[in-house]
């Protein structure tokens, strides 16, 4: 009976010991107060690692036939989510079919589709690059938000120094991809790198990262002219619709964008960060229409200074006005999988349309269309 009893004691101060081990220690200040900033990181990083998913290995889609070590850097560059990349190609393929209409005569198929096809393969390229450039700048924002948290370098699966490794052989690739172009276009393009670089700083520092993200996928809406042999700096009527087209892809990517930050904005609140979503909470809306009006003016002066006829106005504006439209009405901004499938298809519907009108106009010059018209219109007047 003295041995059960002594056995019973001993467990119970084992077991006691062990509750009181487990008890996370927190500091306190001379003053005997309980330290704010302590309290809630152990709050917010309790509270994710309650509610986030544990990291999976994918077992659908192209991630899942690759090879396993290759995994992670293919995440690295969002090479199942790509978006990005059709987002960062639209504005190059505007551009492009801008310019094929421009030049006289209008540019060969050959030479458009050859050139899309060469932007499409630089989106993707600097586009991975641009990823993992954010990646190293959030490697310590990242584990705080629920989205972003399995990230490989917030995860650990890829070090930073192997994501710079990674991000320099992307940067060579993306210079092998430019070389393929007219050699002015190497100048065009290099100031792009600088804002590829410090976009993932704004965040810190604005509420409008959205803008300088705008400035840097919107660089597209230049490269198509030079790439086609159009001089800007000697042609006003290029360069004008150069820079209100790239004006105009710029408001686009803030309208865009600003619904994609309202995926995070609980989370960035939390972890310090800025955006515009946060910075115009309460009337999203009304500066989602604002962006809209002006990315569809802009589009338009674009396509007037190059003398573009109805299909343009009546495909890409009317197109833009009609999807962008329906995107924001429909948009439920609360509810992060809604805002996800906006973002993710609104891609296809705006830039599609944009894209479709300026195919039919650059067709419509092509095979002398508005010339037989123009005939026509003078046969009557005389």
């Amino acid at each position: 009976m003295l041995a059960t009893r002594l056995s019973a004691r001993r467990s119970a101060i084992s077991n006691g010991l062990r509750l009181f081990s487990s008890r996370p220690i927190v500091k306190t200040h001379s003053h005997g107060r309980i330290s704010n900033r302590i309290l809630h990181a152990q709050t917010t990083s309790s509270a994710l690692q309650d509610t986030a998913p544990v990291y999976q290995p994918p077992k659908t889609g192209l991630l899942a036939h690759i090879p396993r070590a290759a995994v992670p850097y293919a995440e690295l560059i969002r090479l199942d989510k790509p978006v990005g990349t059709y987002y960062l190609f639209f504005p190059c393929l505007f551009s492009t079919l801008m310019a094929g209409l421009h030049t006289v005569p209008a540019a060969p198929p050959s030479s458009v589709i050859g050139l899309s096809a060469l932007f499409l393969t630089g989106a993707l390229v600097m586009r991975g690059a641009g990823c993992t450039i954010n990646d190293l700048w959030d490697r310590n924002l990242d584990p705080h938000v629920a989205r972003t948290r399995l990230r490989p370098i917030a995860r650990g699966a890829v070090t930073p120094f192997n994501a710079v490794i990674f991000t320099g052989a992307q940067l060579l690739t993306g210079l092998a991809v430019l070389l393929q172009f007219p050699f002015s276009c190497f100048w065009y393009a290099t100031p792009s790198l600088i804002l590829v670089a410090t976009y993932p700083l704004a965040k810190r520092v604005t509420y409008y990262p959205q803008a300088v993200l705008g400035l840097t996928f919107s660089w597209g809406a230049i490269m198509g002219f030079p790439a086609l042999g159009v001089d800007l700096l000697a042609d006003s009527a290029a360069l004008t619709a150069a820079a209100c087209l790239y004006a105009s892809n710029i408001a686009w990517t803030v309208l865009y964008d600003m619904i994609y930050a309202h995926m995070d904005i609980k989370d960035d609140v939390k972890a310090g960060i800025k955006s515009i979503a946060l910075a115009h909470e309460s009337n999203t809306k009304t500066v989602l229409t604002g962006l809209a009006v002006t990315q569809i003016g802009l589009l338009a002066a674009a396509g007037s200074a190059l003398g573009a006829g109805p299909l343009f106005f009546a495909g890409s504006c009317g197109g833009a006005a009609l999807t962008l439209g329906t995107m924001i009405w429909r948009v439920r901004l609360s509810s992060p999988a809604d805002c996800w499938w906006w973002f993710r298809n609104g891609c296809w519907f705006t830039g599609g349309a944009i894209a479709t009108g300026l195919a039919g106009e650059y067709v419509a010059r092509l095979l002398g269309w508005y010339d037989e018209q123009e005939k026509s219109e003078l046969v009557k007047q005389e």
